[in-house]
């Protein structure tokens, strides 16, 4: 999909550098997948220690 954007172009060329990406759209295409990666992860940290888990820990890490 084509869309026309405004973007600062030093933010832009900062965030290439650091994703190393070779072009604009990779760098909006990786900083977007990012962004999404992070939110789900936030969901799942969300959850720490609200699961109940019915393992042996000793047993799964071979200390038995």
């Amino acid at each position: 999909m084509r869309t026309t954007l405004n973007l600062p172009e030093e933010l832009l060329r900062r965030a290439r550098k650091v994703l190393k990406a070779k072009t604009k759209t990779e760098t909006i295409v990786r900083s977007l997948e990012e962004v999404i990666r992070r939110q789900k992860l936030e969901g799942l940290i969300s959850l720490r220690g609200k699961l109940p888990l019915m393992i042996d820990l000793n047993k799964a890490r071979g200390r038995v």
